[in-house]
């Protein structure tokens, strides 16, 4: 029987009447629409009883929703069950708004835009459809559902209206949040609050639904912004009042029953060697000679599963947390200060309780014949800054300066061997900033890592190592898994690996690709030449952008970066979940034949946690050092400062001033003539004079604005000081893409243009027009990796 054609204005039948609502509902998925509405909208002449009648039976078989306003959408939700084109994921935000969707076990994120996050922020899970795009290459897709909010409290601006009063998120919700005008805890108008989202589905206007948890006060001040910075991150400024009532409660004094319970170590010469600013002393190395000619060096962790114990308070919020955040100015702890700074700090002459990892040595080879893992009891001799320990080695007086030495021989010989085994040398220096009683910045300079630094990275690497190979040879020696957090690092994307070697060879650099060893000693040979090349030295950020993530998971692969077939994170437990955890499941095992077996789906739960957390206390530490950056920039504006080029970008050239690493972008307005943007995005050619800019060269630029609302430095070019030379038969003739579709240059990822391009630029009088054989008065810097650590953590992988 043929099929009935629709006419319009025709009555159709109920069947016909049902297919009609639910085709029109989901080709306008994101639309609401009621009875009446779809009468109009499908142009028939059935009832709107009769179109409530179909709506009533699509609800029903959970093809449709109802909505809080009496209206009803397509249910994306239910749909997405039963469809491979649902996929869930962590969302990833871009500066510009969108996002990339990162799915487990897929190599391409998934692009979405911001108008499709459907409020989605950054670290959430979400449930998202995709599709193919005909402008792009890879999938497209949109949030449908949020599965996890990754952080529901915020801060924002308060105002107060005559019947409403709304909270403006510090940038990370575009819309306002609506609160209770009758309860604003004291809150007036244009002071910083923190809010709650309570309501997630925008109303009429919009704006979300909340309410007022705290309120921080006049916005400007240092203090509130740094608070603002780890609540906007999901960390909490306060601990809870059970978990200090526990720390409280528990025994400054060892008692002798515990001591008998571990091995006694107090005897052996013992010391740490930390940031002169540290109160947490996490670790300590011991060292002694056997009668049996080795040498015995000890790795003596601060003991926090002692005290820490399953599901207690204490344990829910650490786990919670999952990491310390450093800030330029402040710690947010994981551990409240009773455990941190003293139960479980190993302090000078006091007897303290560590997790220990004991190894020896042969002398001759410096390979490590045995090693031992288990509570102890030790007893730190002397507490060294970096400094203090590095002026022994250098000029061979003070105490233990024999110890010290036989330490740096070892942690030598083991860095040796791990660069040898493919390990890859990202060494990086810390911006710092030295500030005022008030918190202002008044002075932003590098802190470099010297050989002690190296000497502690080393035995922990070691450690951490060794802590991994015990379980895992416990496994095969059982023939069974024992689930275990290790530290992973995948190999790298072969694409983005790819791309970064047409920019290498750009500057005369070939990279060997034919393996992972022999890629991890192309990227030791290109960090190697950055040292001395300004414009290889710029591709620094984009050779540790092409890297994996290192992550926590019960799945051991390996971690690409060390070298190492396995690892973990065993020594920072006073700021780090994961370590906790380590020492836990390592007791469980130790001086047992069986093994001891943890939940593995909790401890993978936990691990992804962690890392999420891990996330977050990245980003926060980096917004902190921008805003301290810009606040100390604003008392520079009309300034001139010497400076490289260390991106371009489709509007404008990224540059570091060169005696501070603080960073800032010349919009190409600012600039003294149009520029051609080469297809790579490493070069422009100015369109009236054909001098040529590329990463790498050396300007005078102006400071024009610092705002620190938007983070941003705007800067003026001066004039250019010197240029970096760029083999003209090495530049790649194609363009070339970031792997997430947009020049590695480029500071942001987004969706990429491709080709060359001419960018129009205002002359601003300022830039003289010349391309200059001056030569640069300040040394160049290589790339830094903010820590924004007050303390100055140890390096960690």
């Amino acid at each position: 029987m043929p099929k009935k054609k629709k006419i319009k204005g025709s009555k159709l039948s109920a069947r016909e009447l049902s297919r009609a609502i639910f085709k029109h509902l989901k080709t306008n998925y994101r639309k609401q629409y009621n009875p009446k509405q779809l009468v109009r909208k499908l142009k028939v002449t059935n009832s709107p009883d009769a179109v409530q009648h179909a709506i009533d039976e699509l609800v029903k078989k959970k093809k449709l929703v109802a909505t809080d306003n009496y209206k009803y959408k397509y249910n994306q939700e239910e749909a997405a069950k039963n469809s491979k084109n649902y996929l869930e994921g962590r969302v990833d935000m871009t500066r510009n708004g969108s996002a990339f969707i990162v799915v487990e076990n897929r190599e391409d994120d998934i692009f979405v835009p911001a108008q499709r996050l459907n409020t989605a922020l950054d670290g959430d899970r979400v449930k998202i459809r995709t599709w193919q795009s005909r402008g792009r290459r890879k999938p497209e897709g949109e949030v449908v559902e949020v599965l996890t909010r990754s952080v529901d409290h915020f801060v924002g601006t308060l105002h107060i209206f005559n019947k409403i009063a709304v909270v403006s998120a510090d940038g990370q919700i575009d819309m306002d949040i609506v609160v209770d005008r009758e309860n604003l805890m004291g809150g007036r108008n244009r002071e910083k609050v923190v809010v709650s989202v309570t309501d997630w589905t925008p109303d009429r206007n919009g704006a979300l639904g909340g309410h007022i948890t705290a309120v921080l006060g006049k916005p400007g001040s240092s203090n509130i912004e740094m608070q603002a910075i780890l609540i906007n991150n999901g960390f909490n400024i306060a601990f809870p009042e059970q978990v200090i009532i526990e720390s409280e409660a528990l025994p400054d004094r060892i008692g002798k029953e515990e001591i008998a319970k571990r091995r006694d170590m107090r005897e052996v010469t013992t010391f740490t060697i930390d940031p002169l600013t540290a109160k947490d002393f996490d670790d300590a190395l011991s060292i002694q000679h056997l009668e049996n000619g080795r040498v015995e060096i000890g790795v003596h962790i601060a003991d926090v599963s002692h005290y820490v114990r399953p599901n207690s308070a204490l344990d829910q919020e650490a786990q919670r947390r999952s990491t310390s955040v450093y800030l330029v100015d402040r710690v947010c702890p994981m551990l409240p200060e009773k455990i941190s700074n003293e139960l479980c700090s190993l302090r000078p002459n006091e007897d303290k309780l560590s997790f220990s990892a004991v190894f020896e040595f042969d002398p001759k080879t410096w390979n490590v014949e045995k090693r031992w893992f288990g509570r102890t009891v030790i007893h730190s001799d002397r507490r060294f800054t970096y400094e203090e320990a590095q002026e022994v080695l250098d000029t061979g007086k003070g105490d233990y300066k024999d110890e010290l030495f036989e330490m740096q021989k070892i942690a030598a010989k083991l860095r040796e061997r791990r660069y040898k085994d493919g390990a890859i040398n990202f060494a990086s220096n810390e911006v710092r900033f030295k500030l005022d009683e008030d918190g202002k910045p008044v002075e932003v300079y590098v802190k470099k890592q010297i050989e002690t630094n190296r000497l502690i990275e080393d035995f922990m690497l070691l450690a951490n190592r060794e802590v991994a190979t015990y379980i895992v040879k416990k496994e095969e020696r059982l023939h069974t898994r024992i689930p275990f957090v290790y530290r992973i690092h995948d190999e790298p994307d072969p694409d983005k690996v790819a791309e970064l070697a047409k920019f290498a060879a750009a500057l005369g650099v070939e990279m060997d690709l034919k393996n992972p060893k022999a890629i991890a000693a192309s990227y030791n040979k290109l960090m190697s030449i950055a040292e001395k090349d300004p414009a290889v030295k710029m591709l620094s950020p984009i050779a540790i952008r092409t890297m994996a993530k290192a992550i926590y998971t019960t799945e051991n692969i390996g971690h690409y970066g060390l070298g190492f077939e396995n690892y973990t994170h065993f020594t920072s437990p006073i700021r780090r979940y994961a370590d906790v955890l380590v020492h836990r499941v390592l007791e469980a095992n130790l001086n047992r034949k069986e093994a001891v077996k943890y939940n593995a789906a909790k401890l993978e739960e936990d691990c992804k946690h962690i890392s999420n957390q891990e996330r977050k206390a990245v980003t926060a530490e980096r917004e902190s050092i921008k805003y301290k950056q810009v606040e100390y920039i604003q008392d520079h504006i009309g300034e001139e400062f010497d400076s490289i080029i260390n991106g371009i970008a489709d509007f404008g050239v990224f540059v570091e001033l060169s005696e501070n690493y603080v960073e800032g972008m010349i919009s190409f307005q600012n600039m003294d003539e149009s520029y051609n943007l080469a297809d790579n995005k490493l070069s422009m050619t100015g369109g009236r004079s054909g001098k040529q800019l590329k990463m790498g060269d050396a300007i005078r630029v102006r400071i024009l604005d610092a705002d620190l609302k938007k983070r941003r430095i705007e800067m003026a070019l001066v004039e250019v000081l010197e240029t970096t030379k760029v083999p003209d038969d090495k530049k790649p003739d194609e363009p070339v893409k970031h792997g997430r579709g947009r020049s590695q240059s480029s500071r942001t990822k987004g969706t990429g243009s491709g080709g060359r391009r001419t960018t129009k630029a205002k002359s601003n009088g300022s830039a003289k027009s010349t391309t200059t054989t001056r030569k640069r008065t300040t040394k160049s810097n290589t790339t830094s990796k903010n820590s924004g650590s007050g303390r100055g953590r140890k390096p960690k992988a």
